[in-house]
């Protein structure tokens, strides 16, 4: 079936109709007439489709008059939003579906000898099935032996029947790789013909009838081979392998079960069948092929693939990166240098190597990573995120993300996916770097710079699946057409014919089976040693099962023993790769099948990091509404791990965007409308107080930061759809959001309080409460209040976050621990605080971030990040003259406090760098220095004696 994805992240279930009847009229017909298809009704269950009578929809393509290069119908629209244009008719009063077309005109190309159809509903979750073909012409040409566009493996010498009828007489004739063999000039309807098989040989039969119409069918011919037993050398494994001593070798292996030889074809062979290049068989294991390649020039760039003895042409699984000929026309020389062509003449993907490369000049060799519970994630698809889409842009955006203060990146999927604007869950080579963002050797400059800046890089795999492209789809695949895509046969290796989860798209890999538990690890070793990234975030871990079935939802949510021990093996072979690699699931399962591996080796300092979602009840807060808004569930001992191995996020790729329900469903109190910009600006610095200052891993995607505004549906042209989803977004840069002065101050406060979450130990306990809106306290809810604590720290160890998001001011009662002075965290003002209960005034949207005060927390500048700095020279203080030296001040200030808290003095500073010397008459003992500036707080001690 020709069906293409591009921008795949949905979860479709799909099901499937049996093979319809159908009628055209005229027939036979040429291109050029006017033809009318005509579906029965009862051919179409529209109520277990649960559509309307008018909602059937045509996916159709053609083939040219050798029934070859198909092209799919150009007003097809996407698999999950056909075009109305493709829209069936309803007849009520014969109770049948038609669509009346002129082939040429419908499919936009001349020269067509056949069409395929299926029917479906608007957005692909039913289907018929199997794929119809029609053929076009007036003359009609059937091959009875072989079969067109087939092939038939005989010894050399064997003598093969060649069969065929027409529906009007006509002349014959027979072609063996373009020279003609045989011709019968006598008139018939029918052919037949004993040709012998010496050589491999592509077979084209022409019937012209009295009127010089001509119809071709082509079929393969094709000799055995002996193939070579042979144990393979110990340093060749599946895949492009390298002589450690040698430049001028290279082994390629291909596991291929249930084939009879493979061939290497190449660049170093003209591309031609050579039995020269006929892969050996492993003794060992004999679905194993392998060969060495000698002779080779280091530094030349060669292009190969596989050929097997059923015509299957595909890339090494094991590419690190392909050229594709979908896909590499579009690349723009910005974003990939000296991209090398596409092979003419070649189709689908082909792999390359290239011996005697100079390996990457790592800067940093001994990443320390961020704690599993420290982590701060910004998840990010580059796609979206810049103007230009590359590595390099990225990489110009470092300062931008480092200035946020989170520690770590995760990427959408960077692995080679199908066309070049996508999420990248459409993967269809695991193993490789899609080449639409940049080279290989940009992208290890990424991360080697988001290493030098305390950065660590995760990538989002989507291991569920692999698209049709995939060499491990095609290798094994149902192809009645010919064009090398088709559903999965029931020999491959990798994949389930039938998916055995209610939430699969594409191809779904059986993870019970060896050969894909070894194509998982294999391509896991690549990006952590290859590339030194730091982790993964495994996509949709519930189709990890074969326990259940696309067509039920209830078993895939429930828990699996099956899925529990196979993705346990998986942490164990990543872990043994890479100890100290994150990996983080994305499940969103039953707590009971979480817990198994937040739990696993957790005394090792592993476990597992489980996605977290916080989205509604933080959207409901934000929003202004208290329904369903309790986020307590923030916590990860609620879901009962051990350690704090939740993720918890408000925002992902996967959800709406906050700020886009804040400002088209806000609440409405008097003057306070939620719908109101600049009010849903304020509301989401409150969303980071609440959020970031709750102990263990948090994310947030990209822009949030910003109050990213647009729809997850939006469409190019500004409409809402949800056929839109995956549809390319504004970029908030190009747009000039982090220039607007409100949102960024969201980015300001949200990066403060980060960097007070790093500065400060007691962030890191896992003690902590979250209470939020709890109506027994407060009747009317949407009040927050976080506590944080650690008795044994000597120091601030106890923290109270306070907000209140309601529409209206709150008086809120703090329950501080105890009285004392407090410390807010977000100015640096201390407050006596004589009553734990005595009420503060929070403003609607407001928050305030508390921490006991204690003198020696103040030294931590909290403001490093942002390069603000204070020194005090030749401290201790003698004779009463103090200078300080200042850098990166914007209209700023030094304050002067004694340790009770008490303001001494304060001069404002003119200067952005400077010195600043005055009398420091005061008593000895200990002094805090407070410099302040509009890009934050930084406070050192000032001893005098």
């Amino acid at each position: 079936m020709r069906k293409f994805y591009s921008l795949v992240c949905l979860l479709i279930v799909m099901a499937v109709s049996g093979q319809i009847n159908y009628t055209i009229t005229p027939n036979p017909f040429g291109e050029t007439d006017v033809i009318t298809l005509t579906v029965p009704g009862n051919q179409i269950d529209e109520t277990a489709w649960g559509i309307p009578d008018n909602s059937v929809y045509i996916w159709s393509w053609s083939f040219d008059t050798n029934y070859q290069n198909s092209q799919n119908c150009p007003t097809n629209g996407s698999w999950n939003n056909s075009d109305d244009l493709n829209k069936l008719t309803y007849n009520a009063a014969t109770d049948t579906y038609s669509l009346t077309m002129t082939p040429t005109v419908f499919f936009g190309r001349t020269g067509i000898g056949r069409f395929g159809f299926l029917l479906k509903d608007k957005t692909g979750a039913h289907q018929t099935s199997p794929d119809i073909f029609v053929n076009v012409g007036i003359l009609n040409l059937t091959l009875t032996n072989p079969a067109a566009n087939s092939l038939t493996t005989v010894p050399a010498g064997t003598a093969v029947n060649i069969t065929a009828t027409t529906n009007e007489n006509a002349a014959f004739q027979l072609k063996a790789n373009g020279t003609v063999v045989n011709t019968a000039s006598t008139l018939s309807q029918s052919y037949s013909y004993s040709y012998t098989v010496t050589q491999d040989s592509n077979m084209e039969l022409i019937a012209t009838d009295a009127g010089s119409n001509s119809k071709n069918a082509t079929f393969t011919l094709q000799t055995s081979r002996t193939v070579i037993s042979e144990a393979i050398p110990g340093w060749i494994r599946q895949g492009i392998n390298y002589h450690a001593a040698d430049q001028t070798r290279v082994g390629l292996a291909l596991y291929a079960p249930h084939k009879d030889f493979v061939h290497v074809i190449g660049s170093f062979n003209n591309w031609a069948v050579n039995d020269t290049y006929l892969m050996k068989r492993d003794t060992a294991n004999p679905d194993l092929y392998w060969i060495e390649l000698n002779g080779l020039t280091p530094q030349q760039l060669y292009t190969f693939q596989y050929r097997t003895n059923d015509l299957k042409k595909v890339a090494d699984p094991y590419s690190p990166q392909i050229l594709s000929s979908y896909d590499d026309q579009w690349i723009s020389s910005s974003t990939y240098p000296n991209l090398p062509p596409f092979p003419a003449g070649q189709n689908f993907e082909v792999s390359m190597f290239k011996t005697g490369q100079a390996p990457y000049n790592w800067q940093i060799t001994n990443f320390q990573r961020p704690a599993k519970e420290d982590l701060m994630v910004y998840e990010l698809l580059l796609r979206d995120f810049t103007q230009e889409k590359n590595w390099q842009s990225l990489i110009n955006k470092i300062s931008y993300l480092k200035n946020l203060n989170i520690n770590a990146i995760e990427l959408l999927p960077i692995m080679e996916f199908e066309g070049n604007l996508s999420w990248g869950y459409n993967t269809s080579f695991h193993y490789a770097l899609d080449k639409a963002y940049g080279t290989p050797e940009k992208f290890k400059e990424f991360v080697d710079l988001c290493h030098q800046n305390g950065i660590a890089v995760i990538l989002d795999i989507a291991f569920n699946h692999a698209t049709g492209r995939s060499p491990l789809a095609r290798l094994w695949n149902i192809d009645p057409d010919g064009d090398g895509f088709g559903d999965i046969a029931a020999n491959n290796p990798y994949f389930n014919q039938v998916p055995k989860h209610a939430y699969n798209v594409f191809n779904d890999f059986n993870h019970t089976s060896p050969s894909t538990q070894y194509y998982v690890e294999r391509s896991l070793q690549q990006w952590l040693t290859e590339y030194r990234i730091d982790g993964f975030r495994w996509d949709l871990t519930k189709g990890f099962t074969q326990n259940c079935s696309e067509s039920d939802e209830t078993c895939t949510n429930a828990y699996q023993q099956d899925r529990v021990d196979i993705m346990k093996q998986y942490a164990d072979k990543q872990w043994a790769l890479d100890p100290n690699s994150y990996m983080i699931f994305e499940h969103l399962g039953t707590d009971a099948e979480e817990q198994q591996w937040a739990n696993y080796r957790v005394a090792e300092g592993k476990g597992v990091l489980l996605w977290n979602k916080q989205t509604d009840p933080y959207n409901q807060n934000t929003m202004g509404y208290v329904e369903n808004s309790n986020y307590d569930r923030m916590n990860h001992t609620l879901h009962g791990f051990t350690n704090m191995r939740a993720v918890g996020y408000g925002e992902s790729h996967d959800e709406e965007r906050l700020m886009f329900k804040n400002l088209a469903y806000g609440a409405v109190n008097g003057a306070y409308n939620v719908t109101n910009l600049n009010t849903a600006l304020e509301r989401m610095k409150t969303f980071g107080a609440t959020f970031f200052t709750i102990p263990g891993p948090k994310m947030i995607w990209q822009f949030g930061e910003l109050g990213y505004e647009f729809s997850i549906n939006r469409c190019a042209d500004g409409s809402i759809n949800s056929g839109c989803r995956t549809d390319e977004k504004p970029i908030a840069f190009t747009l000039g959001y982090d220039t607007n002065a409100n949102r960024k101050a969201v980015y300001d406060t949200w990066a403060k309080i980060i960097g007070i979450r790093n500065a400060h130990q007691v962030f890191k306990s896992k003690t902590y409460s979250i209470e939020s809106n709890n109506l027994t306290n407060d009747p009317d809810g949407l009040i927050t209040r976080i506590y944080v604590y650690d008795t044994a720290i000597n120091g601030m160890k106890n923290i109270v976050v306070l907000a209140n998001y309601g529409t209206s001011a709150r008086n809120v009662v703090p329950y501080f621990p105890y009285t004392g002075q407090w410390q807010n965290l977000m100015d640096n003002t201390i407050s006596n605080i004589a009553s734990t209960t005595a009420p503060i005034t929070l403003q609607p949207g407001e928050f305030r971030i508390f921490g006991n005060y204690a003198g020696a927390l103040s030294t931590v500048d909290v403001n490093a990040e942002h390069k603000l700095s204070l020194q005090i020279a030749d401290n201790p203080v003698k004779n009463g003259s103090a200078k300080f030296i200042y850098h990166k001040v914007k209209k700023g200030e030094i304050v002067i406090f004694d340790m009770s808290g008490k303001k001494l003095d304060s001069f404002k500073l003119n200067k952005e760098n400077g010195v600043y010397e005055f009398k420091a008459d005061y008593p000895a003992g200990t002094y805090l220095v407070h410099l302040r500036s509009e890009t934050g707080v930084a406070v050192q001690k000032m001893i005098i004696k």
